[in-house]
């Protein structure tokens, strides 16, 4: 009957830690993701990480954008300006959030790029991008 017990407690263990383990590797690889999608400027693959509301700074000027409307604002973004590469400096991540702070170049010059991303419901979602032009 003991070894029984111990055999569950270990079985349990086992698949517990393969389920945190899956997590985390999900967990860390979202902003990553991010990351692949501005360099390559694709922001169909980088709106599937945007939260509800989405502030984006461009050129100064914030504001707080629904989904669909980001989507719109950084597609028309990185279709004026053409993406080059994105180049991370920084990167980090406190209490469930993570960012990223790196040098996005573009056609028309070169802009220091932040990314603030929250845990919700589990996954990784993108709530915050500024583009401060250098």
């Amino acid at each position: 009957m003991k070894n029984y017990v111990i055999k569950i407690l270990l079985s349990v263990l086992m698949v517990g830690g393969f389920a945190f383990n899956y997590s985390d590797s999900t967990y860390s690889s979202s902003i990553d993701d991010v990351v692949t999608a501005i360099n390559s400027g694709n922001v169909n693959q980088l709106s599937s990480y945007f939260d509800k509301i989405v502030e984006i700074t461009l050129h100064d000027k914030s504001n707080t954008y629904s989904r669909s409307q980001a989507e719109i604002i950084l597609k028309d973004f990185f279709h004026s300006y053409g993406v080059k590469a994105f180049r991370i400096v920084h990167k980090g991540s406190n209490s469930g959030s993570e960012f990223c702070i790196g040098n996005l170049q573009t056609k028309y010059g070169a802009f220091r790029t932040t990314i603030f991303m929250k845990t919700r419901s589990r996954q990784q979602v993108l709530q915050e991008i500024r583009f401060e032009e250098n």
